[in-house]
């Protein structure tokens, strides 16, 4: 299962409509909502925005709406296309300002699935998808002069988000996978005899 780091857009134009998806990060069924509730403020001129996302360790909370195009056209592909990604935690919302010329049910299934396709392979191919793996925080205080040596340590560890504040020793924080946190403990106990607590 993968999640989104940050978020990204898709943009195109079909006879004469133009469909805008926008990929987001998304941890709960209420950020979504205040998600989309921003789009449709952000863009009040648009003539629909159409939403679905998936939520949950094992992507088991779902949601969509066609916000007015006609049903199961735009909300349903869409969120098809999302569950097929295997990703989850994500949000995405196509924008479509109306350009004068009906599309018919199959026309907008195809607009949908298409704008939903194209903005996660434009993810996808930026690099803005990671695994989903459980995190913990850590943090330590180490003497300056072990730094060097718990830094070419900390390589062998998956760590997240690392920031060093240094003082009169220097801390160390950030996240680590949770099935590594015991084994990380343990070398930075080792390292400094004993005097390193995670």
């Amino acid at each position: 299962m993968q999640i989104l780091k940050s978020a990204t857009s898709f943009e195109e134009t079909i006879k004469g409509s133009r469909f805008l998806s926008e990929l987001f990060p998304c941890q709960s069924q209420a950020a979504a909502r205040d998600l989309v509730k921003a789009q449709k403020n952000k863009y009040a001129d648009s003539t629909h925005v159409v939403h679905a996302f998936v939520i949950g360790p094992g992507a088991e909370i779902l949601g969509m709406s066609d916000d007015g195009e006609p049903s199961g056209t735009a909300g349903r592909p869409t969120l098809d296309v999302l569950k097929g990604f295997g990703c989850t935690n994500t949000l995405v919302t196509i924008t479509r300002w109306f350009g004068g010329t009906l599309l018919g049910t199959g026309g907008l299934v195809k607009a949908y699935s298409g704008g939903a396709k194209g903005v996660l392979q434009k993810a996808e191919s930026q690099g803005l998808f990671e695994e989903l793996v459980e995190k913990r925080d850590f943090s330590f205080t180490c003497d300056y002069s072990l730094l060097k040596l718990i830094k070419l340590n900390m390589e062998q560890f998956a760590l997240y988000d690392v920031t060093e504040d240094f003082g009169e020793s220097v801390k160390l924080s950030g996240k680590i996978r949770a099935d590594q946190f015991e084994a990380f403990a343990a070398k930075l106990l080792d390292l400094s005899n004993g005097k390193i607590r995670l």
